[in-house]
This record gives structure tokens, C-alpha cells and sequence, in this order.
């Protein structure tokens, strides 16, 4: 299929409930769980948990309706704020903030964040946690200067941007740019985290196939230093799924800080 006809998941009709049950959820036949699920999850612990970065104010900006990569910020920041491009992927994360019926499971991922830190029993408070830490679900637009625009945030000590850049830029071009105004809702002196597929063309949910931009770990680390960021650890894992779902080659997470 040429990459032209893939669809943009930011822009198109995209089925968020199934992309989670396809690459993040506990099915026994779900092959994505060590990148998707268990890598991220386990370096943002340690970053966390080291004390190398916290603050008051997290400003999350992540790929369709993921929240697992948060357990472990919510020990860190007091306010979480949540940026999200579509009514639907607002919609799903608010009926998983209010416990709705019928709002997506993420237990798993709870579990798993609560063995990390030698809390298993403390599942429900964790949970608690989060959930108070959650302060406000914006939509966003990567056209518009402020990403936020007409809500205004306060600039945050730390960003994560989760699966993100590659799933919604057409070209490199793109890429700068939005990284650009990720980078601007940060304070001076505050941490940008990414975790990301590297060397992927596309992902499939259902019978729709959509873009990824093919980038390495060396575009990644040129553009955050253009961008006068520092980098202060990267790491990288091989992909361990075997499957034509999605053709990425590996998971990058890496963590940067804003020069003061």
C-alpha cells in the first residue's frame, strides 16, 4: 500500500477502543505488551523514582487514549493535564476518570505499575491517585499556535509525549514543528519526555492501515538539541512482536530538559 493512502490517526475516523484491545491491552494473544506496555512503563519508574525529575505541573500529550505511562508521574507532579486531539479520545478518558461502565480497563497496566514500585496491594490508592492528579482533559490542534487555544495552561516542569510525533507528522517538517510547540508549554529548566517508534511506516487497526514517519534515533536526538533541548538519557529496544500489524523496528525512550 503506498504510503500515500494511509490514513492520519489525528485526523481520520480512528476506533481508539480497538487500537487499545490490538497493541495495549492483556489479551493473551496481544503480542505489543513488552513495548508498548511493560518498556515505557518501567523507564518512566526509574526515572521518577531516581528524583531526577518532578515538580508541580505535568503536561501529558500522548497517542490516542493512553494513560498507563502516568501511574508513575502521578507520585511526582500534583497537576496532570491531558491533551487529547479528538471528541472520542476526550470522551474515553473521561468515562475512565468518572469509573463509567463501560470505560476501558487499564487494571493491567495498574498492576503492572504497582509491582514496579513493591506495592501490589496498593492498587486502589494508586488508582486514586491518578485520577485525583488528572486536573483538566483538553482538546488540542497542532495547527494553532497555542496548542490548547482558547484554554491557556500553566507552562509545565515536565512534558511526556507518548507514540505521538510519528503517528501525526506527514515529513520531517512536520515533526520540528510540532515538537516546537511541545516544547514551548514547557518551563525553563523542565523536562521533555518521549518514548516512540523508531524506523515504522505504518499501524493498522481493524481493516485501516495509518501513517507513521519513518525516523531514526539520531533525527530524534538533531531535532531536540535543534531545539535547544539537552539530552540526558536515551535508551532503546529491539522490537520483540512478530507481526505485520505495525513494521516498527524498535521503541526509543528518551528524556531532554529545556535550558533555563
Amino acid at each position: 500500500m503506498d504510503c500515500t493512502s494511509h490514513k492520519f490517526y489525528h485526523e481520520d475516523e480512528f476506533d481508539s477502543r480497538m487500537c487499545v484491545d490490538m497493541y495495549f491491552s492483556d489479551k493473551p494473544d496481544m503480542v505489543f505488551a513488552d513495548d508498548s506496555l511493560k518498556f515505557p512503563m518501567k523507564k518512566l519508574h526509574q526515572v521518577f523514582s531516581a528524583g531526577e525529575i518532578k515538580g508541580d505541573t505535568l503536561i501529558d500529550i500522548s497517542f490516542g487514549t493512553l494513560i498507563h505511562h502516568l501511574y508513575s508521574a502521578c507520585d511526582f507532579f500534583k497537576d496532570i493535564y491531558s491533551l487529547k486531539f479528538s471528541e472520542r479520545c476526550i470522551m474515553e478518558l473521561t468515562r475512565w476518570l468518572n469509573t463509567c461502565t463501560g470505560a476501558l480497563d487499564w487494571s493491567h497496566t495498574l498492576s503492572y505499575a504497582t509491582a514496579l514500585e513493591g506495592n501490589s496491594d496498593q492498587s486502589e490508592a494508586k488508582a486514586i491517585r491518578l485520577k485525583t492528579a488528572i486536573k483538566q482533559i483538553v482538546q488540542c490542534d497542532t495547527e494553532k499556535e497555542n496548542l490548547t487555544d482558547p484554554v491557556v495552561l500553566p507552562q509545565a516542569d515536565c512534558v511526556i509525549s507518548g507514540l505521538l510525533l510519528e503517528h501525526i507528522s506527514k515529513n520531517q517538517d512536520d515533526y520540528i514543528r510540532y515538537l516546537k510547540k511541545i516544547v514551548k508549554c514547557l518551563k525553563p529548566g523542565g523536562d521533555l519526555i518521549l518514548f516512540a517508534v523508531l524506523n515504522a511506516t505504518y499501524f493498522t487497526v481493524g481493516q485501516d492501515r495509518f501513517h507513521v514517519l519513518n525516523c531514526d534515533e539520531n533525527f530524534v536526538r538533531k531535532v531536540l538539541t535543534g531545539e535547544g533541548l539537552i539530552v540526558n538519557h536515551c535508551e532503546i529496544q529491539k522490537s520483540t512482536s512478530l507481526t505485520d500489524l505495525a513494521d516498527y523496528k524498535s521503541v526509543l525512550f528518551i528524556t531532554a530538559h529545556k535550558q533555563e
